[in-house]
């Protein structure tokens, strides 16, 4: 009975990860997706750099669906696998800049 017990603690535990994992990619995703519509808005995304647009909002797009995907069929490690592709980069963007905005350094 104890094994079984270990593993129910496991699979919570990659269940929660996963979720935690889930979250922080939508969010980047959210936020990737609000730059690019303001670069629509004000011209700095163009046919230039369209290509580079696409291929990054289209990465993020199957990072979010495919741990979704891996979630709903408990894959947690692989849904955190996937997921981590773009939740770690989001999450390093924000611990950097809390980081700016606690420490206030002088950029001079």
């Amino acid at each position: 009975m104890p094994a079984e017990h270990g593993s129910d603690s496991k699979h919570a535990r990659g269940n929660v990860l996963s979720l935690i994992a889930l979250v922080c990619s939508a969010l980047t995703s959210v936020v990737l997706v609000a730059f690019f519509a303001i670069g629509l808005a004000d011209g700095s995304v163009s046919s230039f750099n369209m290509a580079l647009w696409l291929v990054l909002l289209a990465v993020a797009g199957a990072s979010v669906w495919a741990g979704h995907l891996l979630r709903s069929r408990n894959r947690f490690l692989a849904a955190t696998a996937a997921l981590s592709i773009t939740a770690v980069p989001g999450l390093l963007a924000g611990f950097f800049l809390l980081l700016v905005l606690v420490t206030q350094p002088r950029w001079n």
